[in-house]
């Protein structure tokens, strides 16, 4: 068997909503959308954190983020520790050197391993070239550009443009010529991780333009998007109220997806022209949920609740699609509940190698899925553990889905929460109260599996004072 191309595109804050074939009016993803029509789509995946950095990790190393220790995005300041009622639990920061990677594991392979875009997961010494890539590109400790989307970017790893490029279209270039100029002996791995569409807002001002006038003519602008909520939980910010955008509206934003949208329309016309379509898989998702209640809340989740860092389905939930044309039916769609471990096991099986389960041990295979050769995965639940304070308003907690049902633990108030998300995927009617039987089920799942992580947890806060 000769091993397939892999392409993992991976966006940055891309909520499940952002997306037309997923149901939004406003913003315009053409190309996406035929990704979708081409291959299997997953109406029930997740990130594995509600903030970036352990949900990248967690794909990189088949393992859940509790178990890596590495629960929250990756700061090089002093954000961290939060402090509410709580303080925030201590992680790492960064993705151990002893987790063997999927990348390293396709290198061992003899794939060519390529990094493009958005590392976030640590300072040099923990680098895409230190876990298994051959090239990198765009990779450093940034979470967002942090002096904009447009040229001069004064980025790690990735030389300026001309004035005024614009940093989504150039990593679009850049992922053209990695697969033109490729060794064509060896199957390659590209790792295809937009900075889009995390904050700042900025896009190309003709796009914005269009939108703009989209927004009148759907009469967007006469509405106000957002409304005013409670104060902040962390004493940081308690002086601010979450801020929750409440319609798909903001033209910049819009603008961010759609040149993002472009770059995939690009990436498919170019394996077709080189003739590589066929030998080549697709992942398209995203790290986390989008982001609806803080940072100027630019999107909006409905019909989930809240959005990045939160505990609820707006934070986690994750548009999803593979395609590998001839091996996995086109215009699929799979109910079976996924998360970001499964990534690994997924792409050694696909690619005929041998699985790795003292690595990826959080992950389950989807490959038979893909491949039709079953329709059912046999995992009792998936698990969520954020000990911290989401500086978009959420507050501790660690939750779990089982089938239909939702189960979070908030660690303020040790309440206990159910939802049905079959009949309620707002999560607005907490049934706790009508299935004891079943949250005290939960309730000692989840704690077998944190105690089985080794998970950290935040602590009181001695010097809190209610305002």
């Amino acid at each position: 068997m000769v091993c397939p191309n892999i392409v993992m595109i991976l966006l940055d804050d891309l909520g499940w909503m952002d997306l037309s074939c997923q149901g939004s009016k406003f913003y315009e993803t053409p190309n996406i959308d035929q990704l979708f029509q081409r291959g299997m789509s997953f109406d029930n995946a997740y990130a594995a954190c509600p903030v970036c950095s352990p949900s990248r990790a967690s794909i990189l190393s088949g393992k859940y983020p509790a178990r890596l220790h590495l629960t929250d995005w990756i700061d090089h300041g002093n954000y961290h520790p939060c402090k509410g009622k709580l303080i925030d639990a201590p992680y790492v920061k960064g993705l151990s050197l002893k987790e063997h990677s999927l990348a390293a594991s396709l290198k061992d392979a003899g794939y060519q391993t390529w990094h493009l875009g958005k590392w976030h997961l640590g300072k040099e010494e923990t680098y895409p070239d230190k876990h298994g890539f051959d090239v990198n590109i765009g990779g450093c400790f940034w979470g967002h550009p942090a002096h904009g989307y447009f040229s001069p970017y004064q980025m790690e790893n990735l030389p300026d443009g001309p004035e005024g490029e614009y940093l989504t279209e150039r990593l679009g270039n850049e992922a053209v010529k990695l697969i033109r100029n490729r060794d064509k002996s060896k199957p390659f791995y590209l790792n295809y991780w937009h900075y889009a569409v995390h904050a700042p807002m900025q896009a190309p001002k003709e796009l914005v333009a269009y939108f703009e006038e989209k927004s009148r003519k759907m009469g967007l602008d006469q509405i106000d998007p957002f409304e005013i909520g409670e104060h902040f939980p962390i004493e940081a910010k308690k002086d601010q109220r979450v801020v929750r955008r409440t319609i798909q509206s903001d033209p910049v934003y819009a603008a961010m997806i759609y040149s993002m949208d472009q770059t995939v329309g690009q990436l498919v016309d170019t394996l077709r022209e080189e003739g590589l379509e066929e030998d080549t898989i697709v992942i398209f998702t995203s790290d986390n949920g989008g982001l609806a209640t803080a940072e100027g809340s630019p999107t909006c989740n409905y019909p989930l609740s809240e959005g990045k860092g939160w505990m609820y389905e707006g934070a986690v939930r994750e548009p999803l699609a593979v395609v590998w044309p001839g091996h996995i039916q086109p215009g699929t769609i799979s109910h079976e509940i996924t998360t970001s471990p499964d990534f690994y096991p997924t792409l050694l099986e696909l690619a005929g190698l041998p699985l790795m389960p003292q690595q990826h041990v959080d992950g389950v295979s989807l490959a038979p899925l893909l491949l039709g050769k079953q329709d059912h995965l046999d995992r009792e639940a998936i698990f969520w553990h954020y000990p911290h304070y989401g500086n978009q308003g959420g507050t501790p907690g660690s939750s779990l889905r089982s089938g239909k049902w939702k189960y979070i633990e908030f660690y303020e108030d040790h309440s206990r929460h159910l939802y049905d998300l079959e009949t309620d995927i707002m999560e607005k009617q907490d049934v706790a109260a009508q299935h004891p039987e079943l949250v005290e089920k939960f309730h000692g799942l989840l704690a077998r599996w944190l105690t089985d992580c080794n998970a950290s947890f935040p602590t009181v806060n001695p010097d809190y004072r209610p305002s």
